[in-house]
């Protein structure tokens, strides 16, 4: 194992701007046979990065490379985890490389995940199992396929090590991660911990000229980071997703979705429905997202108070207000995908028929995205069997679809095609990937991944990814893999 000086392929993290508190530098450490499994071309290609990177650069994918003038960052931040503080938590296994820079100037950090210790590993081995790594490639990159703002995936990395996890030895691997930002709410919990307030004005003018640049200031920012995250959080509703560890430390401030753990899709839609084996309360369950969100945001609201103005309570009044629009952010744009997915016009009835066809959906027990996949089909041709068939007990069903069709849009099919996949992340499709991959076999994960790029489009070859898991498939717990 060796650590090979290389000059950085990438620029310096504008991150080292901030006060030394907000991060540290953290030196490689090489690993004993790395493997490229997977190197993303096609995001490497919208990264300006060049064809042959994975070539030319191996050993920064694998964290076998140092550049001493340019050393790698471990960023620090503060969280509340499952609604108590955390105090300090920060990288504990991630070092950030760098930044690209595209054609339009838009910059984005470069990541490793899994790349050993870092000051802030807490007693941990700072690696990460391969599984978790092939988990997090195949669902954020899902995720982008789906249209909803995403931390990517540049590559997947084959240690040769293995790791000591819950259930034994795994084999190790490590993420090349990229986004846009990897400051979060607990970063600003963090810097309101540090002093009497001039590390928060420090990191919100940082993230204000980077990321906000167009906004006046902190009040049109946060009212900026409220918007996105409402319209996000529906988004991932709109398509069966479950985070499963909706801590503050795991929001992004930028509104992209990130921390891909013990996250999952929806099988049968159960609004109450927790995968994540550590969230035993069920407290960030399907349904309770939205309010798990303004909860973290109302903790980011509350480090920013000092800047709205002098007089506290005039401050506080101000940040109430801007929370107080979350809501009707997020119920806008729930009920307008929601709308699209069942093909009818988002007026002032659709809030109700949705809800009612939301309850008809989790009384049946019915797949959450096969029933809109097949209630697109069923707008498209009038054939109701393929949806009737879904139901155990298909006359709730059939009283339902007698209504649907009377308020069904005009141009449903299209309307529908655009809004309900025919492919997602299946729970069990990525348990198998995972599996053959520890193996040695990326043929499931290939096959997958190829699928998930173009969720809306029917493939040929590719029925057999659209089917919910039989009883033996189903995946009942999902792990964060740390």
């Amino acid at each position: 194992m060796m650590t090979h000086v290389q000059k950085n392929p990438f620029l310096p993290a504008n991150y080292q701007e901030l006060p030394g508190a907000f991060y540290r530098e953290v030196p490689a450490l090489p690993v004993k046979k790395p493997e490229l499994l997977i190197f993303n071309a096609e995001l490497a290609t919208q990264l300006s990065l060049p064809d042959n990177f994975a070539d030319v650069h191996p050993d920064w994918l694998s964290g076998c490379a140092f550049d001493p003038g340019q050393p790698a960052l471990a960023l620090a931040y503060a969280g509340h985890q499952f609604g108590q503080f955390a105090g300090l938590l920060g990288d504990g296994r991630a070092a950030l490389l760098g930044q690209t820079e595209n054609g339009s100037g838009l910059r984005h950090d470069v990541q490793l995940k899994g790349s050993g210790p870092t000051p802030f590993a807490r007693g941990g081995d700072g690696r990460a199992p391969l599984g978790a790594v092939v988990r997090e490639y195949l669902i954020s990159e899902a995720m982008a396929g789906l249209g909803l703002p995403t931390t990517r995936s540049l590559a997947i990395v084959k240690t040769g090590e293995n790791v000591l996890r819950q259930f034994g030895p795994e084999p190790g691997g490590i993420l090349t991660r990229t986004a846009r930002s990897h400051i979060r709410v607990g970063t600003f919990e963090l810097a309101a911990r540090l002093d009497t307030g001039k590390s928060v004005k420090a990191l919100f003018e940082f993230v204000h000229q980077r990321y906000f640049a167009e906004l006046s200031g902190p009040r049109e920012v946060l009212r900026e980071i409220i918007r996105r995250q409402a319209e996000l959080i529906a988004g991932w509703l709109s398509f069966g997703f479950i985070h499963g560890v909706m801590n503050t430390d795991n929001m992004s401030i930028v509104g992209e979705t990130i921390d891909y753990g013990p996250c999952a899709f929806l099988d049968d839609f159960i609004p109450d429905k927790v995968f994540s084996s550590i969230d035993r309360q069920g407290r960030y369950a399907f349904m309770r997202q939205p309010e798990m969100a303004l909860w973290n945001l109302t903790r980011l609201a509350e480090t920013l108070v000092p800047l709205f103005d002098n007089d506290t309570d005039r401050a506080i009044r101000m940040a109430t207000v801007e929370l107080q629009a979350f809501q009707p952010v997020f119920e806008a744009a729930f009920n307008r995908r929601f709308a699209a997915k069942f093909g009818i016009a988002n007026d002032e009835h659709a809030p109700g028929f949705i809800q009612d066809s939301l309850k008809m959906m989790a009384e049946a027990r019915l797949d959450f995205t096969l029933f809109f996949r097949r209630l697109t089909q069923c707008a498209k041709t009038g054939e109701r069997s393929l949806v009737l068939e879904l139901a155990p007990d298909a006359n709730a069903l059939k009283h339902w679809l007698a209504e649907w069709a009377g308020r069904r849009h005009p141009d449903a099919g299209p309307i529908m095609a655009a809004a309900n996949p025919v492919y997602i992340a299946r729970n069990h499709r990525v348990e198998q990937a995972i599996k053959q991959a520890e193996d040695g076999d990326m043929a499931p994960f290939l096959r997958l991944a190829k699928a998930l790029k173009t969720p809306f489009a029917v493939q040929e070859g590719m029925d057999d990814l659209e089917l919910p898991p039989r009883a033996e498939e189903e995946v009942r717990r999902t792990f964060c893999g740390t």
